[in-house]
């Protein structure tokens, strides 16, 4: 209050209106932070990495400071405000935006309260939670972040193999027609031979497509394994 001793309307005036816009901003914060600590609240086994409720309390004390300062100023203005109809308005517009902070500081002060009351109540009747559940949000997103890294690395390692046994399939493909070729050559001198040929060519292909399949329900088995 010394500091407004020798204030005169004007600079009253224009401190108030300073006051009222930081208030503003600040309930708007507060407001905010009251239903994200609600939200929290309603996890109670996994702790924040940002403890809301620390600054929710914080910002309280601050915003009741400021409301009290802002009522010394009304009070102030009062006493040293000039006589006339306009200057009455103006007071009494200040008194009313202070009226409307003070309601709705007390509203969100009051809704996270009453959630702190019911969470308490809750807390009490509740058994105490295992060890398990006493993991912090950062120790799940860690435990979450080792588990994708070493289910990546069985998939590029799977993903290897699967690519090694096809350069390996293509090389004795390669070889097949190779003898296949000289088969050929074999049968177009001996005719005799077609018989033949038509069998192995039958069990070549039936082996091939053997190998293929077993190397597809391998591979797909590897994959879901990795990502359940």
């Amino acid at each position: 209050m010394s500091s407004l001793a020798g204030s005169s309307w004007e600079d009253l005036r224009k401190q108030a209106r300073l006051l009222e816009n930081d208030i503003d901003m600040k309930l708007v914060a507060f407001s905010k932070l009251g239903m994200s600590s609600a939200v929290t609240g309603l996890n109670s086994e996994a702790m924040p990495l940002i403890n809301s409720e620390d600054m929710f309390d914080t910002m309280s004390m601050e915003l009741q400071q400021l409301l009290n300062k802002l009522s010394s100023l009304n009070d102030k203005m009062g006493e040293l405000a000039p006589s006339g109809p306009a200057t009455m308005h103006t007071i009494k517009r200040h008194r009313e935006i202070l009226m409307d902070y003070q309601q709705e500081f007390s509203k969100t002060s009051a809704r996270v309260i009453a959630r702190r009351e019911r969470e308490e109540l809750l807390r009490g009747s509740s058994p105490p939670p295992s060890a398990s559940a006493g993991l912090s949000r950062r120790d799940q997103y860690a435990k979450e972040a080792n588990h994708l890294h070493s289910s990546h690395i069985l998939v590029d390692e799977q993903i290897n193999i699967a690519m090694e046994a096809r350069e390996h399939l293509t090389s004795q493909r390669q070889t097949f027609k190779r003898i296949q070729t000289r088969f050929n050559d074999i049968t177009n001198r001996f005719p005799l031979l077609n018989s033949l040929m038509y069998r192995i060519n039958a069990r070549k292909r039936r082996d091939s497509l053997i190998i293929g399949i077993v190397v597809g329900i391998c591979t797909f088995l590897l994959l879901l394994y990795a990502f359940h």
